[in-house]
């Protein structure tokens, strides 16, 4: 039988962190899933690691050299088989809940293409550093599409047909998952829910990354506010990415990091807390199993 969800993911030298991801999903309540893993050409043995799990659900493919997020996600969608497409890295983890959460949203109402969902963010020690924004409605989520989109990339699940629609563009690296949504937006409806779902790992803010995206993203609003005739709050989108890079480089680039990554962030609520104890103690619990010989 054909499973319900594909879960899809990227990794490239993950080894410290992909053994948690692949356990989170494992202890999904829904168990009708697919992993699609796709080795984006990693030197560290994050493919040894991740066979090591006993678990026919899992497909792992390996690349002898890397293509990017964007080309590797449209690649593992390719081979998805389920109705449904879940997006996750390699480096995150997920609440026990997320995909029958997602799913069900996406099955109670037909019109939904995309469902994200609340995601905290933590560093690797496993402290909680705050909570990203979701939108709940389509009307919340694009209402400042020229800012950006309160839908965390990690935390996307939607039908297959609409991914295999409306491919991933590899060219604007670090901000594909902007790209997609802007180019989507008047033809789709997305959704979100208003509960923690995701942890997102992010021990420190990186220029190498920040600086990319912002220029890619910029190139992105200045194009669809072209196509669509939106050239002031396009303008305006340019302008506030530019700002925020020279913010990001007169802070993160002087060591002030912590107090920025809390900035971009809302407070994490005390339910939010005790569920990531309690999913940091499941995952403590589990090991991956050997290989016999």
């Amino acid at each position: 039988m054909l499973p319900l969800v594909s879960i899809v993911m990227s990794m490239r030298n993950s080894a410290l962190t992909v053994a948690e991801a692949v356990q989170s999903i494992q202890l999904q309540v829904l168990q009708d899933w697919e992993l699609i893993l796709i080795d984006d050409g990693s030197t560290d043995g994050s493919s040894a690691i991740v066979e090591q799990f006993n678990d026919k659900r899992i497909r792992l493919i390996r690349e002898p050299s890397s293509a990017g997020l964007a080309t590797r996600l449209n690649q593992a969608i390719s081979f998805g088989k389920g109705e449904f497409i879940a997006r996750m890295d390699a480096d995150d983890v997920c609440f026990p809940e997320r995909l029958a959460r997602q799913v069900e949203r996406l099955q109670l109402d037909p019109s939904l293409d995309l469902v994200g969902c609340g995601a905290v963010v933590f560093s690797s020690d496993g402290e909680l550093i705050g909570e990203m924004p979701i939108g709940l409605t389509h009307q919340d989520i694009v209402a400042r599409r020229f800012s950006g989109f309160p839908l965390p990339h990690p935390t996307w699940c939607g039908r297959a047909s609409w991914f295999r629609r409306n491919p991933y563009d590899p060219r604007p690296t670090y901000a594909e998952d902007h790209e997609l949504l802007l180019r989507t937006l008047h033809t789709s409806k997305f959704a979100g829910l208003d509960r923690v779902l995701l942890g997102y790992r992010q021990d420190r803010l990186q220029l190498r990354k920040i600086l990319p995206g912002r220029a890619a993203l910029a190139r992105s609003f200045w194009r669809y506010g072209l196509e669509g005739g939106e050239i002031w709050p396009a303008l305006g989108g340019v302008a506030g990415q530019c700002a925020k890079g020279v913010i990001d480089i007169a802070t993160v680039g002087v060591g002030i990091n912590v107090p920025m990554q809390k900035k971009r962030l809302k407070p994490v609520c005390d339910s939010t807390s005790v569920r990531w104890r309690s999913l940091q103690e499941k995952l403590r619990q589990a090991r991956v199993p050997q290989r016999s010989e």
